[in-house]
């Protein structure tokens, strides 16, 4: 058993290309579930995103995903959230942790979490809102808490202590699982398992450069020595 197979943390693959999510089922068994946003289903090009929605269902085939609410009021985030969480089982809804006017979504989190909607509570920053957000969730029903740790770091913090405190904080939550969100890196991935986090969101990206872990440096060094060589002949530079 490799390393890799030794993580506890599973990687959730985040983006909105049916095409990656299909790939990811068949081809890279480290992938464990899905997240997408309305900034990626822009970027992809969704029109249509119940259409979308239930495509990518059947292709992560049973796979936990989540799809994020879009309204900025409370009353039809809580509509579109039941709506979503009314295409399956493995549908988690995404609700950010505060609508625009940075007003809390918490009182709205605990009523969708007393009627059993799985959740996926999004954009958190901080250690109070982490804290906000576990006691408005309902142990039995799970639950991911998504902590923006790449962001954090993009900040000149060190999120590795902050994502320790929010798994401390979610210890007596059985079915809720924190997870370090907006990864920049492979490393991410150990950092998320050194702070006890239990899923971390990586870009195709990132799941392509798995194959690169324990690789020898020696040789890697020589392999971008040899990029270089080459693009420098077939650019023809000459001095």
């Amino acid at each position: 058993m490799s390393e890799l197979d030794k993580l506890k943390v599973k990687i959730f693959l985040d983006g909105a290309e049916l095409d990656a999510i299909r790939n990811a089922v068949k081809n890279e068994p480290m992938v464990k579930g899905f997240t997408t946003n309305p900034s990626l289903m822009r970027k992809a090009g969704v029109k249509d995103y119940a259409a979308f929605a239930k495509e990518a269902l059947a292709a992560a085939g049973g796979l936990p995903i989540s799809f994020e609410v879009f309204s900025d009021e409370f009353e039809d985030m809580e509509r579109q959230a039941r709506v979503i969480a009314s295409w399956g089982e493995s549908a988690y809804v995404k609700i950010p942790i505060t609508n625009t006017k940075g007003e809390s979504s918490c009182p709205m989190i605990k009523r969708l979490a007393d009627g059993g909607v799985k959740m996926n509570v999004t954009a958190i920053f901080t250690v109070e809102q982490v804290k906000e957000t576990a006691a408005a969730l309902n142990a039995p029903v799970p639950a991911i808490v998504s902590v923006f740790a790449g962001r954090i770091a993009d900040t000149g913090r060190n999120p590795e202590p902050m994502m320790k405190e929010c798994s401390n904080i979610l210890s007596g939550l059985s079915k809720a699982e924190l997870l370090w969100a907006s990864s920049r890196e492979l490393l991410n991935v150990f950092q998320a398992e050194w702070s006890g986090c239990h899923i971390i969101t990586v870009t195709k990206d990132i799941v392509s450069k798995l194959k690169l872990y324990g690789k020898d440096l020696s040789e890697y060094s020589l392999e971008t020595v040899r990029v270089f060589y080459d693009d420098a002949s077939a650019a023809g530079l000459k001095l």
